[in-house]
Parts: structure tokens; C-alpha cells; sequence
């Protein structure tokens, strides 16, 4: 992979609780946004912002999987301060409420090490 592509994605991770631009990015490796676009685009398929989402999508599920933090501020720490916005995407790319994300990890997780949880 282009080396110019992996520092771009480097500084992704690096600022995924930051608001991040095209301009920024392409700064960070000295391209303009419209070639760092076509060079990215070139590599991974996929254009910068779209994998910048995608980016901190994942990060949220891992949030949801293994904090007790709330959604808002899952959404906060990912650089979504939008907690609906957030919301929405997260349903776009996995089909469900982060809510209802993280309700069915943790009760498959329970059945699946043999604890069930009681009914009270």
C-alpha cells in the first residue's frame, strides 16, 4: 500500500475523537484533499471520509462491547458529538441501535460462558 495511504490512516486512528477534514488529512502527507482522494480511493476502495466513518463506527462497537460508557459519550470520544447522527450511522452499518448493539452482546456473551442471567 501506498506509504502516503497508511500515514493517512495512521492519523486517522491517531484523531478519531477529533473532527477531522479533507484538508487535514491531505496536510498531514502533503498532497491536496483531491489527490489524497484519488490516491486513497486508488488503495482501499474507498474514499478518506467514508473510511474515517467507517473508522470510528468500529471504534464505538468496541466501546459498546467493553465500557459501561454511555452512548452519548461513545459518540463524544469518536468525534461524533451529534449522539443522533451517531445513532443513525451506526444502524446504517450494522443494522441495529447501539443500544440494542450492546443489550445483545452482553446477553449473548453471558449465555455463551454458561451464565444466564434471572429473571427477578
Amino acid at each position: 500500500m501506498d506509504q502516503r495511504v497508511d500515514a493517512v490512516i495512521a492519523f486517522m486512528k491517531a484523531n478519531l475523537h477529533q473532527k477531522l477534514s479533507m484538508g487535514e488529512m491531505a496536510k498531514s502527507v502533503n498532497l491536496s484533499p483531491p489527490r489524497l482522494r484519488q490516491i486513497f480511493k486508488a488503495e482501499t476502495g474507498v474514499a478518506p471520509l467514508p473510511y474515517l466513518r467507517a473508522l470510528r463506527i468500529e471504534r464505538a462497537k468496541e466501546l459498546l462491547e467493553n465500557t459501561f460508557l454511555r452512548i452519548k459519550e461513545i459518540a463524544g470520544s469518536v468525534g461524533m458529538s451529534d449522539a443522533s447522527h451517531f445513532v443513525r450511522n451506526f444502524q446504517t452499518a450494522f443494522g441495529v441501535t447501539p443500544a440494542r448493539h450492546r443489550a445483545h452482546y452482553f446477553h449473548t456473551k453471558g449465555t455463551r460462558t454458561g451464565r444466564r442471567k434471572r429473571n427477578r
